[in-house]
Formats: structure tokens, sequence, C-alpha cells
């Protein structure tokens, strides 16, 4: 048995692309448009792991809406500077709900409110500011 990827309904494809490939920094690796079905599935990877699990964005050109987020769970990656990536995240506007303070975990939220929670790789990294005394936003 093999874990082949993770769904997630989005309600504008455009900003989500915007968010986990603008911002988070995925790669699109597979499209598929089905017009009989009316809907597109983007499918997303980390650069350099294209081949392991994936994310699927699911949008449906009929507009629903969606609750929960939260309810869903949240998606894991491990990254390589996690002051860094939160510090890129929030200079193109996303707001870090959980801050490196410990200098190993963070969450953030997509536009479709889907935790995303960003690991550091390895140890931990030293408490630094701005990230050590920063609050909480939100839920995460």
């Amino acid at each position: 048995m093999k874990y082949l990827h993770t769904m997630v309904r989005v309600t504008d494809l455009d900003k989500s692309i915007e968010f986990y490939v603008d911002k988070l920094g995925l790669r699109e690796t597979r499209r598929i448009e089905n017009e009989k079905g009316r809907f597109t599935l983007v499918f997303l990877s980390a650069p350099g792991n294209e081949d392991a699990a994936a994310v699927e964005l699911t949008y449906n050109w009929d507009p629903e809406v969606y609750t929960g987020g939260r309810n869903f769970g949240h998606l894991a990656y491990e990254v390589d500077d996690i002051y860094a990536l939160c510090q890129r995240l929030m200079d193109k506007g996303v707001t870090i709900n959980r801050p490196p303070r410990d200098g190993h975990m963070a969450f953030v939220r997509s536009p479709d409110n889907i935790s995303i929670e960003l690991l550091q790789k390895g140890e931990r990294l030293p408490p630094q500011e701005p990230w050590a005394s920063m609050p909480n936003t939100g839920v995460w």
C-alpha cells in the first residue's frame, strides 16, 4: 500500500494556486480539467518530492459553500529554515497563526482555512525575535 495524496476542496482556484505555489512554494505537477464533471484537479508537491505524497486541490466549477477547514485537520511540511519561510510568507501577506516561537513549529492557513503545519527539519532552531515573543493570531 502506498499513500498517494490528500485532497482539499477550494473555492477560488487562482487564490489557492497563489497561496500554495507562489507563497508556500509547492509546485504544480499535474492538472486535470473535467468538463463533464465540471471540476478541475490540480496536484501539488514540495520541490524535490514530486513522487511523494501530493496535495490535490479540487475546484468544483459550480459554487458550493464549504465549512470546516479546521475539522479536516492539517497538512504538514518539513522546511529547511522555519524562520526564513515564515518571514517570506509574512512578506507576501500571509498571517502566521502560530509563530515558530520554539524554533520548531508554526501554523498558517490557506485561503479556504486549511491549516498548514510547518516543521523545522532536524533540530529546533534557537529561539529568536520577532518570533519568540509573537502571540498567536486567530485559530490554527
